[in-house]
């Protein structure tokens, strides 16, 4: 194993890490500004894949030589154009966004667990229980409702 070939190679690698990293980043912040706040929204699943590609996509034309910037920056924008479109689309078709995006799923109700529910979203009673703590709540039946939301987040509503 060639230590010095592991931390350092060239100087040109370097240099274009540099340059392409700088016009790449510079190009996704003109991109996400033009396509909206919707863009980087963690408003569902579909949302959170589309912000960890462009993170992915990102990394690649940084460290992968292979990549030219163009390709990139193709890239990025094919990202931020389908979830443009797939949010146009879901705005104006209840039938899509339902496709798309996940429905908020009750937990507990009135001071008692949905089991069925938990075990179908896969939630254990400790998760639940750690929620309720975080939230002031000390015990299940301190919860009017525990709501599974579609962004993968526990909002609580104590019983008051």
């Amino acid at each position: 194993m060639d230590w010095q070939s592991m931390l350092f190679q060239n100087w040109q690698g370097i240099i274009r890490t540099l340059l392409v990293g700088v016009l790449a980043y510079v190009t996704l912040v003109l991109f996400l500004r033009i396509s909206g706040k919707r863009t980087l929204a963690k408003l569902n699943a579909f949302d959170l894949v589309v912000t960890v590609a462009l993170g992915s996509t990102l990394s690649a034309i940084l460290l992968q030589e292979s990549i030219a910037l163009a390709e990139g920056v193709a890239a990025l924008a094919l990202l931020i154009i389908m979830q443009y479109a797939v949010t146009f689309v879901s705005v104006r078709s209840r039938a899509f966004a339902k496709l798309i995006r996940s429905e908020p799923a009750l937990l507990i109700r009135r001071g008692e667990f949905c089991d069925e529910t938990m075990r179908r979203e896969r939630v254990t009673r400790d998760e639940a229980l750690s929620a309720v703590r975080a939230n002031g709540g000390h015990e299940v039946t301190d919860v009017e409702t525990l709501i599974l939301e579609s962004d993968g987040t526990l909002s609580v509503s104590l019983r008051g």
